[in-house]
């Protein structure tokens, strides 16, 4: 490779040109050019040149180089607003209660919480036995623990059921490939076990010295065995208890709450398989709870001598079923709460006297709790028109207390105690924000947007009160759209730094998600997947024209799959933004798809459709972001990936960028930025993550002319 071609984005050669923010000209360094090496590419007859094709050599100098060179560039344009980024960081971090601790939960006789110290980057995992005024017991202090690390992620805890030992899960490379340690806790001492390239959860069987978990393909990363662990013996002796051979399905092992068995669990997008074992057993056979089935899904929950299966057998939209614990193949489920075209059944919580059902209604989360006894029923009265609503940790069978949690875009997270049977509350702890806050300041509605089939497109936005609605202000629109994930509007404290300069923020609640049930899931995935690029575009529109805002204020933002959702806009539609965030940006589809050797690939198929066959190929090309890069002017963008990210691979957006820059036609920002110490989910400490935001911020507010 050329290398003038790497330097120079290290601010050599510097140009003049126009640039789009309140600046009228600034000297900015020319950006990096990739070298275009042919890469040949074919399929079903069809062939595509893809010239960046190299950067995925992640070990390659010159990929490294490159990548710094972006990353200089970046710094370079930006090294403006450095002052200010730094303003905004401490301004987000000052909202936030330094010395935090999450509301303590009893389980086997302990309450367990987990606390923060004033300048503490991470967490302390506690203990009490019995109640909260005992002495402390610190499980795991993570500052120390992470000291001599760049990045350093707990996954899961678990404790043995006599409270003697800890099985705790580390992450040091932002992989999310996991190794499993173990700590006695009434000596403090680390034992010998450790058990490496784990999903990072582990089960304990009820003799308090086996352990189950479940490890990754180093390869592909597909969570595709499950084995048997004996603490005080080493990993290669440990019996592999179950292999998921079929590459579009994945595997996890876990306790049913009753603690009578375990379960393996296996799922791809469209179908779900369990098989139980009894806990107590020192050496238990599993047994298949109903095989699985092509679009079979279902979940278990055992109380007593039965389960409960919610299902989409027969209801798109799931039911509840119970059958006996003996008999469980779906010939024996019996219905409980039918199917509802209207309502999607998303959860259930059992208790002794009382079935919690978690559903979703206009593209809200209901409480619905219903008294086993007498079967009366009602539903939690939450009180505004946008909020979000879950069921929390709720351990005890014999309890008529439910733990919740809420928000809105106004409300604080915030967690309550609610007595079942007298319908009283208590709120337990409400998230503080430091600083001058006052949720009265505030306005969130909830308003619909036509799409371009007619479609009612939900949308939740905030603002502070006194808007004007003159078309003039700046909007931040964001959503998601994809795996039936549901972005719920949730109250940030970090937006707070938007909202108190003036802007408005916005989620659309496209299809793809699954707010508004699972048909809204099926309108936005697969040979349907447009829908959801066409639903933002029209909430976009609509937004403009209800004088919310305008085109030379309304900016995108979006992550990972909402990443994708950010190419396709940019591509279709960049004359209605003044800037685009993509946040580790899934979008170059088509190659990814068709490389079953890339992290997560075959698991996606039934997401969007497998290249392999043609109707799907054609589809997923005629969207994919970077396959539909051309010649036309983009707005400004500001680009971000992890190098070691293992949901979207960081030569994604690397090669985006580069096609990018080689074919647009306008003179607005293109940035890359990559932290090359992390991956998908950006730094691992409390504090670190919002370097990134500020930065994220400053691009948006830069193109504004805001400066303080």
């Amino acid at each position: 490779m050329n290398k003038l071609l790497l330097i120079n984005g290290i601010a050599i050669i510097f140009l003049l040109f126009a640039c789009t923010n309140n600046q009228t000209k600034k000297e900015l360094p020319m950006p990096p050019k990739a070298e275009k090496i042919k890469h040949e590419l074919t399929a079903h007859g069809h062939r595509r040149i893809d010239n960046y094709y190299w950067l995925n050599e992640r070990e390659n100098p010159k990929v490294i180089d490159y990548l710094n060179a972006e990353n200089a560039y970046t710094k370079a344009v930006m090294e403006h607003t450095e002052s200010f980024q730094k303003e905004l960081f401490d301004e987000i971090v000052a909202r936030i209660k330094k010395d935090d601790s999450s509301v303590p939960y009893k389980k086997n006789g302990y309450f367990y919480y987990t606390r923060y110290e004033k300048e503490g980057e991470y967490p302390i995992y506690c203990r009490k036995k019995d109640n909260m005024q005992a002495v402390e017991e610190i499980l795991l202090n993570v500052n120390e623990m992470a000291k001599e690390y760049k990045y350093y992620q707990v996954g899961d805890l678990s404790v043995s059921e006599d409270n003697k030992i800890l099985a705790f899960s580390v992450d040091t490379v932002s992989r999310r490939i996991y190794t499993i340690y173990f700590k006695n806790l009434e000596t403090g001492e680390l034992l010998k076990d450790k058990i490496s390239v784990t999903a990072g959860n582990s089960t304990w069987a009820n003799d308090n010295k086996t352990v189950y978990y479940s490890t990754k393909d180093s390869e592909t990363l597909r969570v595709d065995k499950i084995f048997r662990h004996t603490i005080g013996s080493e990993q290669t002796q440990d019996k592999l208890i179950f292999e998921e051979k079929d590459e579009t399905f994945g595997t996890y092992v876990y306790k049913t709450k009753s603690k009578k068995y375990l379960v393996i669990g296996s799922y791809s997008t469209l179908s779900t398989e369990y098989q139980i074992a009894d806990a107590n057993d020192n050496n238990p056979e599993f047994k298949v709870f109903q095989k699985r089935e092509r679009d079979l899904e279902y979940d278990i929950y055992h109380f007593e001598n039965k389960f409960y299966v919610k299902t989409n057998l027969d209801a798109k939209n799931f039911r509840l079923m119970e059958t006996s614990e003996n008999k469980t193949t779906k010939e024996n489920w019996k219905e409980i709460i039918p199917n509802r075209n209207d309502v999607l059944l998303e959860g259930v919580d059992i208790f002794k006297n009382y079935l919690v059902l978690s559903e979703r209604k206009n593209g809200l989360t209901e409480l619905r709790i219903i008294n086993q006894s007498d079967k009366s029923e009602y539903y939690l009265n939450f009180g505004e028109e946008t909020y979000t609503a879950w069921t929390s940790t709720n351990i005890d069978f014999d309890t008529e207390i439910l733990r919740y949690g809420y928000t809105s875009m106004t409300t604080p997270n915030s967690t309550f105690d609610f007595n079942m049977k007298s319908q009283e509350k208590t709120l337990l702890k409400m998230q503080e924000v430091l600083g001058d806050f006052n949720h009265e300041n505030y306005e969130a509605k909830r308003l619909y947007a036509t799409a371009t089939d007619g479609t009612k497109v939900p949308i939740s936005l905030v603002y502070k009160k006194g808007l004007k609605l003159n078309g003039k202000n700046p909007l931040l629109l964001y959503a998601y759209g994809s795996y039936g994930y549901s972005m719920d509007p949730y109250f940030s404290s970090v937006r707070l730094s938007l909202l108190d300069r003036g802007f408005v923020f916005a989620i659309a609640h496209i299809r793809g998600g699954q707010e508004m049930g699972r048909y809204w899931y099926e309108d936005g995935k697969l040979l349907k997947k447009k829908n959801t690029f066409t639903d933002f575009i029209d909430c976009s529109e609509f937004l403009i024209s209800e004088k919310y805002t305008n085109k030379d204020n309304l900016f995108a933002m979006g992550g990972s799959a909402g990443g994708l959702l950010m190419g396709a806009i940019a591509n279709m539609r960049p004359d209605l933004y003044k800037g685009i965030v993509a946040q580790v940006p899934f979008v170059d589809v088509m190659t990814t798809m068709l490389d079953e050797s890339i992290p997560l690939t075959t698991g996606e198929y039934d997401e969007w459709g497998n290249p392999n066959e043609k109707e799907y190929y054609d589809y997923m090309l005629s969207y994919s972001p970077y396959d539909q890069v051309k010649a036309q002017n983009y707005t400004n963008m500001l680009v971000t990936t992890g190098l070691h990210d293992s949901q979207v691979q960081y030569f994604e957006p690397a090669k985006w960028v580069a096609k990018l820059r080689d074919m647009k036609t306008d003179n607005n920002l293109l940035l890359l930025s990559i932290n090359m110490e992390t991956g998908h989910g950006g730094a691992s400490g409390r504090f670190d993550q919002y370097k990134e935001t500020a930065l994220e911020y400053a691009f948006i507010f830069d193109l504004l002319g805001i400066t303080k």
